[in-house]
């Protein structure tokens, strides 16, 4: 593994007004600096845009601390690619993140041109971008880490999901993009010798989170007096992790890269890995609601008397949904001596305090 110490380098991180990416921001500037960060962001409207905006705000209010690092956004596409090649050109990044993509399951099946431009487009103009960071001998990008995805795993039957487990079963486009990048990147390991790192992030959740995400939705609607859906009648498992725990991951991996090395063959091996992270603590639907039920009460969201069963509705599976996720976190321990550690009763208790502020329920 190719150590790279984050001080004083320029890291270009995409999606960086994103749930994960903006905390990646955040905790780059606080405990790396000084560093020099370049933001790429569309602030789409796929939700809420006012979350955006107050996660830049508070990186802003971060940025404004460490004057000695920079911070620089750019509000553009992915997949517009004179925008990737003049922030290459401009910047020179070291360390490449792709957090930005079309996020969310459901909305891949009525919205599929939206996935194709963002994580199909996007991710090629980006692997480009750094082939081309190698020309006229220049050092070029150090590692490129990227996000992918646990739904990658599709309905594999072999439980906790490994890194050496098949993964050529999609079950929706999401799904199938993020195995696209993994491909992608691979062959862009093998011919340019780009150092890739690719994460399988699980159910990722927290304060100033994805509207789109259960416990947001869920907590959405009780606050309206609306009836929440439980898919597959409760009989569902995730592997909740905490925002923090996959910040972390990130950062650690983003100091370790792929080491660049010949084959027997005298041609290069792709300088490419793949890994999981997730709490490896998959919890069942039914307690995950009961322990939001109880952090919203206490948080003040909802009054202490509420009627939950009356806002309830067991229903089946829907399409592109999995029964379980649960990651097998050998290879990142083994690696970067990390496991991610928070309990979903503690995460949801911050994601039912912010909530609380935010909206000044």
């Amino acid at each position: 593994m190719q150590k790279i110490n984050l001080k004083n380098k320029t890291v270009f991180i995409t999606g960086s007004a994103g749930f994960i990416g903006s905390n990646l921001v955040l905790e780059l500037l606080r405990t790396q600096s000084p560093i020099n960060i370049v933001g790429l962001d569309n602030m789409n409207d796929y939700y809420d845009v006012s979350i955006k905006e107050w996660r830049l705000a508070e990186i802003e209010k971060c940025a404004a601390k460490h004057t000695d690092s920079t911070y620089r956004f750019y509000k553009g596409d992915l997949s517009d690619k004179t925008v990737i090649d003049r922030i290459f050109a401009d910047h020179k990044p070291a360390v490449v993140v792709n957090l930005g993509a079309q996020a969310g399951v459901r909305y891949s099946i009525t919205n599929p041109d939206a996935y194709i431009q963002s994580n199909m487009i996007g991710f090629y103009n980006i692997l480009e971008a750094c082939r081309h960071s190698y020309d006229n001998g220049a050092s070029g990008v150090e590692h490129l880490v990227y996000a992918s995805s646990s739904s990658v795993y599709g309905t594999n039957k072999k439980i906790p999901y490994s890194t050496d487990d098949k993964v050529d079963n999609p079950v929706s486009l999401y799904a199938a993009t993020k195995k696209s990048n993994e491909l992608m990147a691979h062959a862009y390991s093998k011919l340019y010798n780009i150092p890739s790192t690719g994460l399988r992030f699980f159910t990722v959740y927290g304060p100033a989170g994805r509207p789109d995400m259960a416990y947001f939705g869920f907590t959405n609607k009780l606050l309206n007096g609306q009836t929440i859906q439980i898919f597959n009648y409760g009989n569902c498992k995730r592997d909740f992790t905490y925002v923090d725990d996959i910040v972390e991951g990130v950062k650690r991996v983003m100091q370790g890269a792929p080491e660049k090395k010949n084959g027997e063959d005298g041609l290069p091996l792709p300088p490419y890995a793949v890994y999981n992270i997730g709490n490896s603590n998959p919890e069942n639907l039914l307690d995950f609601v009961d322990i939001l039920q109880q952090e919203l009460i206490r948080a003040e969201v909802l009054p202490a008397d509420y009627d939950f069963e009356a806002h309830k509705e067991l229903v089946p599976m829907q399409p592109g949904d999995v029964p379980v996720t649960y990651a097998d976190t050998t290879a990142l321990e083994r690696d970067f001596g990390f496991k991610p550690c928070t309990s979903l009763r503690d995460g949801l208790r911050k994601f039912a305090e912010w909530y609380k502020i935010f909206y000044n329920v």
